[in-house]
């Protein structure tokens, strides 16, 4: 997959994490950077378990790309918190 291709997979897995964990995003930046992690921590996840990695740009790697946001992001917020 490109480059592009991540950001792009990042950026919508990062969006729909975060409002999952928080119902609001992180920032545009954030977003995609958490949603990069989030992917390749669910593609090791699911490895992990013995299921596929993100494969490409499909509905399956969007899946494992949204578990690992989710889990990057719940981590991001129990070490970090929201500070007000």
């Amino acid at each position: 997959m490109s480059v592009v291709g991540w950001i792009i997979l990042g950026l919508i897995a990062g969006f729909i994490a975060s409002k999952i964990v928080n119902k609001t995003g992180e920032g545009f930046f954030l977003d995609i950077v958490l949603g990069i992690v989030g992917a390749i921590v669910g593609g090791v996840i699911f490895t992990a378990v013995g299921a596929t990695g993100v494969t490409g740009f499909n509905l399956y790697s969007m899946f494992v790309a949204i578990v690992g946001a989710v889990v990057v992001l719940v981590l991001y917020h129990a070490i970090f918190g929201r500070r007000y």
